[in-house]
């Protein structure tokens, strides 16, 4: 097959197949994470960032290469997690500012374009290490513009841009000492690898002989060494930390900026850098996301709101995540532990959400995606928990959640919540010190402290409660009871919203699903406090199927 250029269509491929291939991989790609806490896992950061790009590709109507690259690259910064996924944002930063004008794409255009991505990530970065995901995307940059010297065909220009990506991977221990140490190849470089080889199957339409990578058995025999499944962090010491407080932040430009000072990139990077270390701004015309490792978390705060309001912040004390996971691997081989927690949820952000705050296992279940007793026994099991708490968080499971708790050895208790917001409120109220009895109650008493509401399309004409509900209209449903009836949907993500708000209302949760809109949910966050600003909102990205937007009122 050969291929001469690139349009919406075939972009779309690309895009679609790499979410797919990356998805699929993500836990190995996790398998390679080796880096200093508190980042997270790489192939879920990845996997999570390249998802939100996908779906804004998915969801523009673009006929034209240009405004879909850059749907791709605003999805990829809107939901970037952790270091690997603001550089992959970055990388297709670049890659669609230097197609920004083309409809079509030919061989040289391409090229340009991974080239274009490699700038703007290095650019992204203050001190840049080889041995990374940045190498990989240098690398296989490379290799395609010297095939591009050659020839005109895409399909084979990608081919190589796959192989020397996959050669630079396999180099990475050689440049960094801690993959060498640990007997990995670099995390963050195999994401990108899964990546371009979900874009060379798009464009050729050749499945890849395998979907999920499989070890050979060289590798298999490294990775079951009992030393390479220790993380990274059983390496170091806690006391070699300089800078402990991992701090991130989004800053929206010009909004509650404390200054009048103008935003500039180079010198808004380089006063973070003189105060921390790990360094990464990235930066468009709106926003501002930072990440970086310092001793004084509120002089980067409060440096970032001198140019505008700050949004998703996040601080952790690395030294002590540090100290437990070390503690982790050493007790690793004490399997059996006192307490585990189930949640049931639809969506990989719902499921990352329930995973922070404590959830054990995260079983893929939900609104017309019922998982069965055994689902729900199998997953009490996986937690290898002499205690197990089950958090159902859909009215329609709860009998079955109840009947795996009978059929299992574990000691179980169903905390009844009905709905995702009660489920995230009730593991708020866990302790680990309390009885499980003690635990089930003070988890169910918390059921009542939250309303929960959602926003989703009626299948058909109805009358409920005395409300007109028409096919095809957007309704919001609040503890089970539908109040609004509404034909645009963010006019009734507003309605709900303000609807669930009394007195008493301090924070609200927007959690966006696959169909819903960032944008849609900014503008209800910002009715949320144009009625009150006393009202924390907050918005994280759900990607649960069938409710655009879930709304939390506490």
């Amino acid at each position: 097959m050969e291929l001469k250029e690139i349009q919406a269509k075939e972009f779309q491929d690309m895009v679609r197949v790499a979410a797919h291939r990356l998805g699929l991989n993500a836990d190995f790609v996790n398998s390679l994470n080796v880096f200093p806490v508190p980042d997270g896992d790489t192939g879920t950061n990845m996997n999570l960032t390249v998802k939100s790009g996908a779906k804004a590709v998915n969801e523009s109507s673009a006929s034209d290469v240009g405004t879909l690259a850059k749907a791709f690259a605003k999805g990829l910064l809107m939901g970037a997690r952790g270091n690997s996924g603001v550089i992959t944002s970055q990388l297709f930063r670049g890659f669609a500012k230097s197609m920004e004008h083309k409809t079509v794409l030919n061989a040289q255009d391409l090229v340009d374009a991974f080239t274009g991505g490699v700038q703007t990530a290095y650019q992204a970065v203050m001190k840049p290490v080889e041995g990374t995901i940045l190498t990989v995307a240098r690398e296989a940059a490379k290799g395609a513009l010297l095939k591009a010297k050659k020839t005109d065909d895409i399909i084979e220009i990608m081919r190589a841009l796959v192989e020397a990506s996959k050669k630079s991977l396999a180099n990475t221990p050689n440049l960094l000492p801690v993959l060498k140490e640990v007997g990995v190849v670099d995390s963050g470089g195999q994401g990108l690898v899964f990546i371009y080889e979900g874009f060379l199957e798009g464009l050729s339409g050749e499945t890849a002989e395998q979907d999920v990578y499989v070890p050979d058995e060289q590798e298999m025999d490294e990775m079951v060494n009992a030393t390479h499944h220790q993380s990274a962090q059983s390496h170091l010491a806690t006391a070699d930390i300089v800078n402990g407080y991992c701090t991130e932040m989004m800053i929206e430009l010009g909004k509650d900026a404390t200054t009048n000072d103008e935003f500039d990139y180079n010198d808004f990077r380089q006063h973070l850098s003189e105060i921390g270390d790990s360094l990464l701004v990235v930066a468009d015309d709106e926003v501002v996301k930072v990440h970086v490792h310092t001793e004084n978390p509120g002089e980067v705060l409060g440096y970032g709101q001198r140019y505008g309001a700050l949004e998703k912040i996040k601080i952790d004390n690395m030294r002590i995540q540090h100290e437990t996971i070390v503690d982790q691997d050493e007790a690793a081989p004490e399997e059996a532990k006192e307490w585990g927690i189930v949640a049931i949820a639809a969506g990989e952000g719902v499921a990352d959400l329930f995973r922070s705050l404590g959830a054990t296992y995260v079983l893929s279940g939900g609104q017309t995606m019922n998982p069965s007793t055994q689902d729900i026994a199998d997953a009490i099991n996986a937690t290898k928990a002499e205690k197990v708490i089950v958090l159902p968080n859909n009215g329609n499971i709860l009998l079955a959640a109840q009947q795996a708790a009978e059929v299992v050895d574990a000691q179980v208790a169903i905390v009844p919540s009905k709905s995702i917001s009660q489920g995230m409120t009730a593991l708020l109220s866990f302790n680990g010190e309390a009885a499980l009895a003690e635990n089930q109650s003070e988890m169910t008493a918390a059921l009542a402290t939250v309303k929960s509401g959602s926003v989703t399309q009626a299948i058909r004409d109805t009358e409920i409660d005395g409300l007109q509900i028409h096919k095809d209209h957007f309704m919001g449903i609040v503890d089970g009871k539908i109040i609004v009836d509404d034909p645009d949907r963010q006019t009734a993500a507003i309605q709900t919203a303000l609807k669930m708000l009394d007195e008493d209302s301090e924070i609200v949760t927007l959690i966006v699903g696959q169909t819903g809109d960032q944008a849609e949910a900014q503008a209800v966050a910002d009715a949320v406090t144009a009625q009150d600003d006393a009202i924390e909102v907050e918005i994280h990205e759900g990607d649960q199927p069938v409710y655009p937007y879930l709304i939390a009122v506490e």
